[in-house]
């Protein structure tokens, strides 16, 4: 059993940015990252990204301004807009959320990947970049919630490396309807082997001339 004996509180993650290969994670700036997000955000298939969200696509600019000043001035949760390093534009945002400094406990939440990284090397690069972030700074326990109906997102937890832990029924009510919510975990001990397994995926020597992946991030990690 490990003991905690000496524990402390961890730090309250910074509003700095994290560089990674494919993306840089940049503290959400209104002025900076507004018109790229609402572009990133505004795509012909808004309704069904948006579907597991708390909020709707914004209907113009102006609404959208309202959502992003709110996002720029909260800190829990904090959000970060996703920059595609390859093309330099915003292409999505994401929280750290229900930051428990005390326990050591940290969440990503408020996903939403655009077209331009989704389902492509930079999105996974994205989660990983928290998740690294959330350890370095001594955390224990790092999070990933979502709708139980939302079978994408469940299937990311799973192929990121979360452990399935149970579901919250009737957890929160979500644009009208009941939200029974799936609860996945990684823990600090797990951690070296996934860090290990998410390098090697991610190298550009895991992709093809066509930027396929050779070899699938489930297969890095150890079993």
């Amino acid at each position: 059993m490990t003991d905690l004996t000496n524990w402390t509180p961890r730090p309250l993650p910074a509003r700095e940015p994290i560089e990674g290969r494919y993306v840089r994670l940049e503290p959400l700036d209104a002025a900076m990252h507004g018109d790229g997000l609402y572009e990133a955000s505004s795509v012909a298939d808004a309704g069904d990204r948006f579907r597991f969200l708390f909020e709707n696509p914004a209907e113009d600019r102006e609404a959208f301004a309202a959502w992003l000043e709110k996002a720029e001035a909260s800190k829990d949760p904090l959000f970060f807009a996703v920059i595609d390093k390859a093309s330099g534009k915003v292409a999505g945002r994401q929280t750290l959320m229900r930051i428990d400094p005390a326990f050591g406990v940290i969440e990503i939440g408020n996903i939403y990947w655009g077209p331009l990284i989704s389902r492509k090397p930079a999105a996974t690069e994205a989660q990983f970049l928290f998740m690294k972030y959330a350890f370095e700074l001594g955390y224990r326990r790092y999070e990933w919630k979502c709708n139980n109906a939302n079978e994408p997102s469940k299937r990311a937890a799973e192929r990121f490396g979360f452990t399935f832990e149970g579901i919250f029924r009737q957890h929160m009510v979500q644009k009208g309807k009941n939200r029974d919510t799936a609860w996945y975990s990684v823990i600090d001990s797990e951690w070296p082997a996934l860090k290990a397994a998410y390098q090697a995926w991610l190298s550009p020597d895991n992709f093809d001339a066509n930027g396929m992946q050779i070899k699938r991030l489930e297969e890095f990690r150890a079993p």
